[in-house]
């Protein structure tokens, strides 16, 4: 192979990781609503109880820097709303929650409304913004800031 051909493999490799990486980029943190009907009970995460009016569940790993970050976002965000509140999962010592809810990131959050049904799902470090908005879907505009 000449060099021209050497350079033109190289420049291909570095733009196609470059698209790979601003396409992850995009995704990571973008709610994606759900209704396909999935239950989650508090026993099934070993939960004393979840949310009155709605829970962020988030599954987290001891060494995810983001999962930090996101459990702040999402602790303050279900502080400020009443009967919201936030779980947190640690799948180091429950792997086998990553099968059964298809965990591919940590973290990944789940928004569930009263009823423990899945409305949506959080993919990587959450915006407050997006969980703010999610949670205003799912609560209706007639819910009160605590």
């Amino acid at each position: 192979m000449n060099g021209f051909a050497a350079l033109g493999v190289l420049l291909g490799l570095i733009a196609v990781v470059t698209a790979a990486g601003l396409a992850w980029r995009a995704t990571t943190g973008r709610v994606r609503t759900r209704s396909n009907g999935e239950i989650v009970e508090p026993a099934d995460v070993d939960a004393e109880a979840f949310g009155r009016r709605a829970t962020l569940l988030q599954f987290s790993t001891d060494f995810c820097a983001p999962c930090r970050s996101t459990a702040r976002v999402l602790g303050g965000t279900a502080d400020q709303l009443d009967g919201v509140r936030h779980v947190e999962v640690d799948l180091t010592h429950r792997p086998e929650l990553a099968g059964r809810f298809g965990i591919l990131q940590t973290p990944t959050t789940l928004v569930l409304d009263a009823g423990g049904a899945v409305r949506a799902r959080i993919g990587g470090a959450v915006r407050p913004d997006a969980v703010r908005a999610t949670l205003h879907t799912i609560l209706g505009s007639d819910h009160a800031s605590a």
